[in-house]
């Protein structure tokens, strides 16, 4: 039988978590949008003034699961939390309880630095993600939209 191990990322794990990005954006149907560098992955989860953490997790030596996520601020709650920007397992190593395994990790971690709470996002079609999250607790919010400055509307902004 297999064993599942979950640790964080280090600097030599950045070609594992870039192609495992890229499955992820295969799956997600993103793969036209994928932009990430193994240099811009490496600046951003050690380099000076880092701005993201990730974690993998193996099925024995192969890595079959990645989180990458950041400290966020729940304002009008007064919340510090993590938004988990990716989770994503392999094809092969879904059903095997690997997704609520780092799920709890986070939250273990989160709650370790004294943090309340997980954001994330799901997409719309991606119901079999939806409906395991809400078997585990997450609420839903209808109310929010997802808007975002890049590429050419973000540099006009920065002018």
């Amino acid at each position: 039988m297999s064993e599942i191990k979950i640790q964080k990322a280090a600097p030599e794990n950045i070609p594992q978590i870039i192609a495992l990005m890229r499955e992820f954006a295969e799956y997600e149907k993103l793969l036209q949008f994928f932009e990430a560098t193994e240099e811009r992955l490496k600046t951003a989860l050690f380099g000076d003034g880092k701005v993201a953490e990730a974690i993998l997790a193996f099925d024995d030596e192969k890595p079959v699961a990645y989180a990458v996520f950041f400290p966020n601020f729940a304002t009008f709650r007064g919340q510090r939390g993590i938004y988990l920007e990716d989770i994503f397992i392999t094809k092969d190593a879904r059903g095997k309880g690997i997704g609520e395994m780092i799920l709890k990790y986070l939250a273990k971690w989160a709650k370790e630095r004294g943090f309340e709470r997980i954001d994330f996002q799901v997409l719309q079609w991606n119901t079999p993600a939806i409906t395991f999250y809400e078997k585990l607790g997450a609420v839903r919010d209808e109310e929010e939209r997802h808007f975002k400055f890049t590429d050419e509307a973000f540099q006009k902004l920065a002018l």
